[in-house]
């Protein structure tokens, strides 16, 4: 290689190096986004970018009046517990209503939220680690408290309260840290725990209900056994009463209706009675008369229709034709003297 040539071949490694030295790369990974700051422009206004450098992607920068900003945009997730292996403690201390000393372990998820990653650089912090410790934690160290200590002590063992303290304290930190960028996606209670002294008063209490509650419970099953029996016997006593009623019930029933059949029976008899007596009355009455007189003679005379008479000569006193009387001539001819005979 002649000198021309090696000459041409510095000044190109030279050229290389110093365009290097004046540019620079920068990428972001799958789950980052990234962020430029403009130091010094020629032309425009200085500071942060208005814009979102997506995910996976490499760009080219001057360095010195350019700075690059990554935001790692992964879910989050942070437990604030009591550490039993002896490290830090960072479990939620507070005080109930009623002032009892509270202790809460609660784990959060959160993320950056990536459309707002220029202002969360200009205004929030430079860093993912800076946005956690410093404003994340801070906050929601500060602000749970408040929705956790409206509740009682006793709401505490109430699940459903729990719940609803939840719920509220997810919906205040989001309102909260939603002005620094950050969406809260959870909250979760995982555990609380009281003082030990009160823990043990809880737990007598405890104790004490549920005593109380299988005394209760025995009680209730022996009213109810009480209130079998009480209607057991209300059932036998209105049984033999509805017996007894019903037996009356017949007895009446039956005495009425023998007596309605007497009464028809009597009343038969006294209309039988009075239309025979009517009969005889009537027949008197025709007997009475002059017709009744003929009817009696002619009567007589069907009997002595084909009977063989026999004339006899009558002496004065006796029987006289003309003016027959009956019992007379019974007499005579001795038919009565056998009929009273008979």
């Amino acid at each position: 290689m002649n000198t021309a040539n090696k000459l041409i071949a510095i000044l190109a490694g030279l050229g290389l190096l110093v365009l290097t030295a004046i540019c620079s790369y920068h990428s972001t990974d799958s789950t980052e986004v990234g962020v430029r700051t403009r130091k010094w422009v020629f032309f425009g206004k200085p500071g942060v970018e208005e814009k979102v450098y997506l995910p996976g992607s490499t760009y080219f920068f001057l360095p010195i009046i350019n700075e690059w900003t990554v935001y790692d945009t992964k879910l989050e997730v942070i437990e604030m517990k009591k550490e039993l292996a002896g490290g830090k403690n960072d479990e939620l201390a507070f005080k109930t209503i009623e002032g009892n000393d509270l202790h809460l372990d609660i784990r959060y998820a959160f993320r950056i939220d990536v459309t707002r990653a220029p202002y969360i650089r200009q205004y929030v912090g430079s860093s993912f680690e800076e946005i956690r410790d410093k404003v994340f934690k801070t906050v929601v160290r500060s602000r749970t408290r408040d929705f956790f200590g409206e509740l009682t002590t006793q709401q505490f063992y109430n699940a459903e309260e729990r719940n609803v303290a939840t719920e509220k304290a997810k919906q205040g930190l989001q309102d909260i840290l939603k002005d620094y960028g950050i969406i809260l996606e959870s909250v979760s209670l995982m555990d609380y725990r009281f003082n030990e002294a009160y823990s043990k008063i809880i737990e007598q209490k405890k104790v004490s209900e549920q005593n109380r509650s299988q005394i209760e419970a025995r009680m209730i099953a022996q009213k109810e056994a009480n209130t079998k029996l009480l209607n057991e016997a209300h059932g036998t006593v209105n049984g033999m009463i509805a017996q007894v009623n019903g037996f009356y019930t017949n007895t009446v029933a039956a005495a009425d209706t023998y007596f309605d059949q007497q009464k028809t029976i009597a009343d038969a008899t006294l209309v039988e009675g009075k239309n025979k007596a009517e009969t005889i009355k009537k027949q008197r009455e025709a007997m009475a008369s002059a017709g009744g007189e003929t009817q009696v003679r002619m009567k007589i005379a069907e009997n002595l229709k084909g009977k063989r008479i026999i004339m006899m000569p009558v002496n004065e006193g006796s029987m006289n034709i003309n003016t027959m009387d009956v019992n007379k001539f019974l007499e005579m001819t001795g038919i009565r003297t056998l009929g009273d005979r008979k």
